[in-house]
């Protein structure tokens, strides 16, 4: 009996999915074949079989591996010491991805079939959660080393940061011009001044208490 090298196994495996993502993202699912997938992924019809069933596991595949990432991402972000840095790394990855057009035009994909499968959308659904919930654990832990805004409401914090971090999906597709450095920084930028505590001058005599605009802690 033939014996199967799990290492070699999921190689092959990650190499079909990142084909047929680029092939998905091209053409969209309900377009691409399953000859087209292995062509891009320089495979047989029979080895694509051998690793999924059909063409809607290769598709659900992307996503499952897409959350299994995100939790690696999560618990690496876990091990930063500072969790004002933790935060910055988690928002710059994902954002990095999402600002390739071959990602954004995945996810705008994903979401046009999730529309129509249950199981699926419960899939890209939990993913979001795992996001979600992992970035709620950094703000809070943020917030009680006095990194951020104590103020505001980790869960609140976190559903926003999701929510900026989608923000230029459409925008990646329609304006093929964009540079994704550029942009990074400034959603950098966002997420510092939303995020970090402002420090207010001493209040005149007689007048209000003015904001210097000064952000802390360095």
């Amino acid at each position: 009996m033939r014996t199967v090298d799990p290492a070699k196994h999921e190689a092959k495996r990650r190499a079909i999915l990142d084909a047929a993502a680029w092939c998905f993202s091209e053409k969209g699912f309900e377009k691409t074949t399953t000859a087209e997938i292995c062509r891009a992924a320089g495979i047989s019809t029979g080895s694509l079989f051998h690793y999924f069933p059909n063409k809607r596991a290769v598709f659900v595949g992307i996503f499952e591996q897409d959350g299994d990432e995100t939790a690696a991402l999560l618990a690496a972000a876990g091990e930063i010491e500072d969790p004002w840095d933790a935060i910055v790394h988690v928002v710059a990855h994902v954002s990095e991805q999402l600002l390739q057009p071959l990602a954004a035009r995945l996810v705008l994909e994903v979401a046009a079939q999730c529309s129509r499968d249950a199981e699926l959308a419960e899939l890209v659904q939990g993913n979001d959660r795992i996001l979600r919930d992992g970035l709620t654990d950094l703000v809070t832990r943020a917030a009680e080393a006095g990194r951020i805004d104590p103020g505001l409401d980790p869960r609140t914090v976190a559903s926003w940061l999701v929510a900026l971090v989608d923000a230029p999906l459409s925008r990646v597709i329609l304006e093929p011009d964009l540079d994704p450095e550029a942009e990074l920084a400034v959603m950098k930028e966002l997420v510092t001044r939303f995020l970090r505590p402002v420090l207010p001058i001493s209040p005149p005599a007689d007048g209000p208490v003015a904001d210097t605009g000064e952000i802390f802690p360095g």
